[in-house]
């Protein structure tokens, strides 16, 4: 992010931190305007004193864009000291010295302030709307000031001469000192060619321009001023306001001395004819030219920081092993980036850029479920998803997730399919690992419920039933006048036998060996028979068509989700008959559980009490399944889990 410091740094890139350094530059701005002066001298036409371009005014413009406000006083004053000491040895009158000095600070200030103000510091003209915010105030606004005044402090002078001539500096000189200044404040790595290609230009642009407007006879030859268009169009699009500000300053000095000197196509007029003449057509010239430059600025910069931002969403989607694509329905051409290619594991440029070439590419299990849901895309037009695997050439398996959207032409007809691809190996990989872990830490769970329900039913259930034994024998050796002893000992006895019943029953529920030797459906129906006693409710158990040839994984997973629910269903629902299926469905286990009773919030239920909901849903997602709960406070509650099995247990599927 750029500080403050930056950013004052490149609006005025000259500074004047020191006294000394102030003073320095007050003396090179007093020697530099003087300079200006006096080459404004030379352009000037004698004896009427009318100056076709006068750049004090532009050098002193631009000074002041290129330093800090708190400067502008003295640098002001001594460029102003500059033009006096120029005007005096030129014997203009005080009166008149004196006018053109305010009018010239009034202008001055007028052309820098406003820049300044609108575009915040040194201005960038490379758009057309910081192009004519410049020329409104610096153009246009300031040289009325001293154009108004002129016309008093000079004898013979004409408002629209002294107008244009500060008009036609503040236009091209000021723009390009601005531009030099940027670049030795601010160089850019351009390659050498390029700037032998700006001196050829410029030296070009001289040696036509002489010809045009200073060569003998030229005032015979006006075609000669449309030979300078190609070369003025080769500074707007090549160099930019810089360059062309400066072959346009070329040009302009060029043929003001042309006219000085009666040659070129603007001699041959009275002078003040010709010089309006001139000015017009120079004006003409660079407003045009210039805008041409504007304008190619702004479309570079933008075209930049298209480029730029596509080389960042490049290396972004690199880190992020991302890959666009792009199919064209009609012609079943198809690109990829770069990236593309690497996930797929191949080299740059080997992806054949067919539909084809990309169904090879996918793991044989998955290719058809893809393929169906890129022509649903194209049927639906709507926005799809899927994940597959893809096999490469070393023989190793990555995952890949696609996101594409079909785009339509006018008629709704699909004309194009573009997307992204993501590298989701990792992801997979660790999904794997914790899917592993899970289901050891289940394993381990399931062997200690066996070694649990093993020591109640091996060792606690018998321990009660000898206590039972024992307790009739005792009640048999009672007299039989111990009535209330008899029956104290037949109450504890009834309450053993009930104890060794709920034990051996919740034996059954950690441990049930009737899933291991008999199957899911036998352990599932004894289940519910067993609650429906225990627990005195009604459950409607029903199944269809399961295999035998469902895992134990798999079985010991919609056991123990049937167990959970029921049991949920019992203790909070409120109803007294429950509804089980069981069925198969194309190559899915499927089982319900459902309840007319009170029903639940699942998202609440998951916060205050959900770790059995956790519990089934981890336990279903170990089998690559699915678990959906559909209930609602007062209407009911339906649990439905389901589970490939087979072949398809072990495949890929597919996200539609």
């Amino acid at each position: 992010m750029t500080d403050r410091s930056q950013l004052a740094s490149f609006q005025t890139p000259l500074k004047l931190g020191s006294p000394l350094r102030s003073v320095f530059a007050s003396l090179l701005v007093f020697t530099l305007s003087y300079l200006a002066a006096s080459l404004g001298g030379l352009l000037v036409l004698r004896p009427r004193m009318m100056w076709p371009l006068w750049p004090g005014c532009a050098l002193l413009v631009a000074i002041l864009l290129l330093t800090a406000r708190r400067n502008w006083p003295f640098l002001l004053l001594a460029g102003l000291a500059g033009f006096a000491l120029y005007d005096l040895r030129e014997g203009l009158a005080f009166r008149s010295i004196a006018l053109l000095l305010v009018a010239d600070s009034v202008e001055i200030l007028i052309a820098a302030w406003g820049v300044n103000y609108v575009l915040h510091g040194v201005p960038q003209l490379n758009s057309v709307t910081s192009l004519a915010k410049y020329c409104f105030f610096a153009v246009i606004i300031a040289p009325i000031a001293v154009a108004s005044v002129a016309v008093h402090a000079l004898k013979e002078d004409s408002w629209w001469i002294g107008f244009f001539t500060e008009a036609l500096a503040l236009l091209t000189l000021t723009p390009a000192i601005l531009g030099l200044v940027n670049m030795v404040s601010r160089p850019l790595k351009k390659p050498t060619v390029l700037y032998l290609e700006a001196a050829s230009m410029l030296l070009a642009l001289a040696t036509l321009a002489y010809v045009t407007f200073m060569a003998p006879g030229s005032e015979y030859r006006p075609v000669l001023l449309y030979l300078l268009v190609p070369f003025l169009l080769w500074a707007a699009l090549r160099f930019g306001i810089t360059g062309t500000s400066n072959a346009l300053l070329l040009v302009a000095v060029l043929a003001i001395l042309g006219v000085v000197h009666g040659h070129g196509p603007f001699a041959g007029q009275t002078p003040l004819q010709g010089v309006l003449s001139l000015q017009l057509f120079l004006l003409v010239t660079a407003s045009s030219f210039m805008v041409l430059a504007a304008v190619v600025e702004n479309r570079e910069a933008a075209q930049q920081t298209v480029r730029s931002t596509a080389e960042r969403l490049r290396l972004a989607q690199q880190v992020a092993r991302i890959g666009n694509f792009e199919r064209n329905v009609r012609t079943g051409v198809v690109t990829w980036t770069p990236e593309m290619e690497s996930m797929y594991g191949l080299p740059p440029g080997g992806f054949g850029g067919t539909k084809t070439a990309f169904e090879n590419l996918i793991h044989s299990d998955d290719r058809a479920r893809v393929m169906e849901l890129i022509e649903y895309a194209l049927k639906t037009g709507q926005p799809t998803r899927g994940e597959w695997r893809v096999v490469w050439h070393d023989g190793s398996v990555h995952w890949i997730a696609g996101r594409w959207q079909v785009l339509p032409d006018e008629s709704g007809a699909p004309l194009r399919i573009v997307g992204v691809n993501f590298d989701i190996t990792e992801r997979k990989q660790a999904e794997d690992a914790l899917r592993a872990m899970s289901g050891k830490l289940v394993e381990a769970q399931e062997q200690e419920r066996a070694r649990i329900a093993r020591e109640l039913h091996d060792d606690v259930n018998q321990r009660m039933a000898l206590l039972a034994i024992e307790l009739d024998r005792w009640n048999q050796q009672l007299p039989p006048s111990a009535v209330e002893f008899h029956d104290h000992i037949h109450h504890a006895s009834q309450r053993i036998a009930d104890i060794a019943a709920d034990i051996q029953a919740l034996s059954h529920r950690l441990h049930s060996s009737k899933l291991e030797y008999l199957g899911l459906v036998a352990a599932a129906k004894s289940f519910c028979k067993e609650l429906s006693e225990q627990q005195k409710v009604e459950i409607d158990f029903s199944h269809t068509a399961i295999p035998q040839s469902v895992t134990k994984e798999i079985s010991l997973c919609l056991f123990r989700v049937l167990q959970e629910t029921l049991q949920n269903a019992v203790k909070h629902s409120g109803m007294r008959h429950f509804k089980v299926e069981l069925y198969n469905t194309e190559g899915e286990i499927q089982l319900t559980v459902s309840d007319r009773g009170v029903g639940f919030d699942p998202q609440d239920a998951m916060y205050r009490r959900g770790l059995g909901l956790i519990s089934m849903r981890e336990r279903i997602q170990l089998v690559r399944g699915e678990i959906s709960i559909k209930s609602q406070p007062g209407g009911g509650t339906t649990i439905h889990a389901r589970v490939p099995f087979g072949s398809k247990n072990d495949s890929a599927r597919a996200a539609g």
